[in-house]
């Protein structure tokens, strides 16, 4: 399994794509898709799923680009949507987004499992950044690894002073991801690549060892 980071949009927000053979994925387009799109083409790479791990338009925003260049179906957490559906126009504006919206993508929920080429994800649903925040566990033959979202990152964890968020929900949430394999290796919204046992040492807002 591979994959390459594009850091887009006015926050540098890590968008993914993540392919095996080739088929693969985007995980949230963040920004213009030019650049992914030229990648994709020189190394025969077919774009088969758009999934968004949360709502925020950090994340979204490049979204119509992303649509238009490969008119792929969309994935986002079902209680996300109405971000997706009516984005905060000022925030919009602020960041320098003309996303007004979208309808027509498919909604997930906690346990859902795509297919993309050979590979299979796993939708786990992380609430506690957002209501609907999740990460997907891709497989395949050749390995797996996570897109975190803005649930985890390297030696910390996402904000949860934003509507919708909920410190004690992200607790739990990392309880769940604590049960992941030591060598998984992490991909999140911001920063860094990280693995799941990197975090179990360093981070300081792991859960405990009982409580995991």
């Amino acid at each position: 399994m591979n994959y390459k980071r594009f850091p887009l949009g006015p926050l540098s927000t890590n968008t993914y794509l993540v392919w095996e053979g080739s088929s693969g994925f985007i995980a949230d387009p963040a920004g213009s898709a030019a650049e992914i799109q030229d990648f994709a083409r020189r190394e025969g790479i077919s774009v088969e799923k758009i999934l968004i791990t949360h709502g925020h338009l950090d994340h979204t925003g490049g979204l119509p680009d992303a649509v238009e260049r490969f008119g792929v179906p969309v994935y986002v957490p079902g209680p996300d949507a109405f971000m997706v559906e009516s984005p905060d126009m000022g925030a919009a504006s602020w960041m320098g987004y003309d996303f007004k919206g979208m309808n027509g993508f498919m909604r997930l929920k906690d346990g859902d499992v795509l297919e993309v080429g050979k590979m299979t994800v796993q939708v786990i649903g992380t609430p506690g950044h957002t209501r609907g925040s999740s990460c997907y566990l891709a497989r395949s033959d050749a390995g797996s690894l996570l897109l975190s979202g803005d649930t985890l990152f390297a030696r910390s964890v996402g904000r949860t002073d934003l509507p919708g968020g909920n410190a004690v929900a992200l607790d739990r949430s990392l309880t769940k991801l604590a049960s992941l394999p030591d060598g998984l290796v992490v991909l999140p919204g911001h920063g860094p690549e990280t693995t799941i046992g990197n975090e179990r040492v360093h981070n300081p807002f792991w859960p405990e060892e009982n409580e995991a």
